[in-house]
């Protein structure tokens, strides 16, 4: 066994439910990730600190939650001065690297908050071909800003495309940047060989290869932007599920009877949500989830399972090519989304303000031969935001204080031991209007909201679908009261503390 120590390949998708993993769900296909699960640890309570991309990604880098980073919602961007898991690595003597989907900024940009993937920069390739970090850490990145076919394409992203023989790249992208038209659904026609799953696997192997070479040791995150929507692959992995033949997720008849009332207005075919609007930007998953047909709806299913099976192809590349280098042996990878998604369960679709597991819960798998039990699986609580401390610790450096995710280093070791207790989910997604935490333990599940007398309680245990909220439920007054006390607890245990206690005053 080596004593060296331990690279750290972090492996992500986009917007991934947690329950769309082959080895556990019969009806898709991911040989490549079964194999790690095989391999590896598979953690069943896993979840995001918040349930969209750059709250959450920053998190990852930072070991620190959203309301403490800075990057607060979608729209903002994780302040430059913040400290991030790839600048410890780095200065211990790591190399570390970014390929794929960063949003750490966001499509936006101002004079006093400017945006390196805002849409003035997206297409300044000019740029692009001079700029590959330091970003956030990464002292090499290579990075892409859209999902399938969407206009924000661009980066080194569409310098391969061009560099690699694909002139007509335009072609298969929006208006403005490209010419595809922007209502064609589920086939896009972009040749296997030139979609960003090659671009992402053929560059991290490609670093793989030069740190194998280079002796280094390396933090290198491989990030795929599948399979977020728009529902959209090529063939034949956009009719390589029958629709006809999968389980689609329903709603349950007035379950929302209960929940506060976004939730009900989801399901209404023009509902008004102006009052939830602050900012005058949108507001994710605030609006009408009823208006795809039966058949859209099964359909998007099946590309949805058709784009993890896609990936998972390209996934399997960047574990063999490990294994070709001899690098599997003393290589952490890890296997996770950013948050997870939904495809009709409880009527609703994509992302927003509603912190069922099907959203805030992902799949997560840690591989580490030797280290990390093969084939084993534990319910052991995991957050997002545990990654940096948990890869710091086991790269043998010290965790900063002002790090608030838990080292879980001896779990992954012992999935059978525990680290935390709870997790704590946050959404603040306008300045007031929009503003909730989750706090969740082994059993119960309750969601507060900011000014207002309504919430969510649910136990999981008798209740595992969520379809009954407890909170207004006179027989549950005191077990409400129980857990708002143990969220607040959880609130003021993840106070950040900068550097400890040294004298009596």
């Amino acid at each position: 066994m080596s004593k060296r120590r331990p690279n750290i390949l972090l492996i992500t998708s986009d917007q991934q439910h947690w329950n769309t993993i082959g080895a556990f769900n019969p009806e898709l296909q991911t040989p490549n990730l079964d194999r790690l699960v095989s391999e590896g640890t598979t953690f069943g309570r896993a979840y995001c600190p918040n349930p969209t991309c750059t709250p959450t990604r920053a998190s990852i880098v930072t070991g620190m939650y959203p309301s403490q980073h800075g990057a607060w919602t979608l729209g903002t961007k994780l302040l430059e001065d913040r400290v991030t898991v790839g600048d410890l690595l780095g200065e211990g003597g790591y190399r570390t690297a970014l390929i794929g989907k960063a949003h750490f900024h966001p499509i936006g940009s101002t004079e006093e908050y400017s945006s390196l993937e805002g849409r003035e920069k997206l297409h300044d390739f000019a740029f692009w071909r001079d700029f590959t970090g330091p970003y956030y850490g990464f002292e090499h990145t290579e990075m892409l800003r859209n999902h399938a076919n969407e206009w924000l394409v661009g980066q080194h992203y569409a310098l391969w495309l061009e560099e690699n023989g694909c002139a007509n790249w335009r072609d298969y992208f929006t208006p403005p940047i490209g010419t595809m038209d922007a209502n064609e659904q589920f086939h896009w026609p972009i040749p296997e060989r030139y979609h960003y799953n090659t671009w992402i696997a053929e560059r991290t192997n490609a670093l793989l290869q030069q740190y194998k070479e280079q002796d280094d040791a390396f933090f290198l995150w491989a990030s795929f932007p599948d399979p977020h929507p728009p529902y959209l692959a090529p063939e034949p992995w956009c009719d390589m599920y029958d629709p006809d033949l999968l389980t689609i997720p329903e709603g349950a008849p007035g379950e929302h009877e209960h929940n506060p009332p976004h939730f009900g207005m989801t399901q209404e075919r023009e509902p008004d949500f102006s009052a939830y609007k602050e900012t005058g930007f949108g507001i994710h998953g605030y609006h009408s989830h009823v208006r795809m047909t039966e058949a859209e709806r099964k359909k998007a299913v099946a590309v949805y399972y058709g784009m993890i099976s896609f990936m998972d192809r390209y996934i399997g590349s960047i574990l063999n090519k490990l294994d070709e280098l001899g690098l599997s042996e003393d290589t952490i990878v890890i296997f996770t989304t950013d948050h997870g998604h939904f495809f009709g369960h409880h009527g609703l679709q994509a992302k927003g303000g509603f912190h069922y597991e099907d959203l805030i819960r992902v799949p997560f798998v840690v591989r580490y031969p030797g280290r990390v039990p093969a084939g084993a699986a534990s319910d052991s609580m995991q957050s997002l935001v545990d990654l940096a401390p948990t890869f710091l610790s086991m790269a043998g450096l010290p965790v900063p204080p002002a790090m608030t995710g838990i080292d879980q280093s001896a779990v992954w070791a012992n999935p059978q031991l525990s680290a935390r207790e709870h997790i704590v989910c946050e959404f603040h997604h306008e300045p007031t209007t929009i503003h909730q935490k989750t706090y969740v333990d082994q059993r119960y599940k309750i969601t507060v909201y900011y000014n207002q007398t309504y919430g969510e309680l649910f136990d999981l245990e008798t209740d595992p679908e969520e379809r009954h909220n407890l909170w207004d439920e006179p027989s549950c007054k005191e077990l409400k009261a129980e857990l708002m006390l143990r969220y607040i607890w959880a609130e003021l245990g993840k106070e950040p503390m900068p550097m400890p206690r040294i004298s009596h005053a």
